[in-house]
């Protein structure tokens, strides 16, 4: 249990603000004093308005959604994706194709696949990969309003004892 608290300390999640997956994984790392960052687009934009100040996101030049997206993944060692169904379109889909392109891990945890333990995958992903500045993407909350508190839960189980 022990060892799951020093890694969370170690750990810097980026994200780019967005409602849903992104926002859980910023408000979890706040509430638990884990460093947090990122790229945020231009006039620190997402689908709810403007993203509070609390939240120590840089903004890109661009107010277009694929720069913040393609920023963080350039810059993080690593992608995990959260959903609540197992299709994922638009930005998601540019995630995974930017992820590929620069050659950085990246995994899609999905909690309506119920053969496969999300923790045990999330944790695996972060050791297989040694996972420092880890880029947390997913699906917004207009798309999966469920989704902000899957992340949640998955952070918690991973890293709290």
């Amino acid at each position: 249990m022990e060892t799951r608290i020093l890694l969370a300390n170690s750990l810097k999640i980026v994200s780019g603000g967005q409602t849903g997956a992104d926002r859980a994984a910023l408000d979890w790392a706040i509430a638990h004093q884990v460093s947090h960052g990122g790229w945020c687009p231009k006039g620190r934009k997402a689908e709810d308005g403007i993203l509070d100040a609390r939240y120590n996101l840089t903004e890109t030049p661009s107010s277009e959604y694929s720069e913040r997206t393609e920023w963080n993944v350039r810059d993080s060692d690593g992608t995990v994706i959260f959903s609540i169904d197992k299709e994922i379109f638009e930005g998601t889909l540019l995630t995974v194709e930017l992820a590929k392109k620069y050659e950085k891990p990246c995994i899609h945890i999905c909690r309506n696949l119920t053969d496969i333990n999300p923790v045990s995958q999330f944790q695996l992903f972060l050791s297989k990969f040694g996972i420092v500045n880890l880029n947390i993407a997913g699906t917004r909350a207009s798309g999966e309003p469920e989704v902000y508190q899957f992340v949640r839960e998955i952070l918690d189980r991973a890293f709290l004892p």
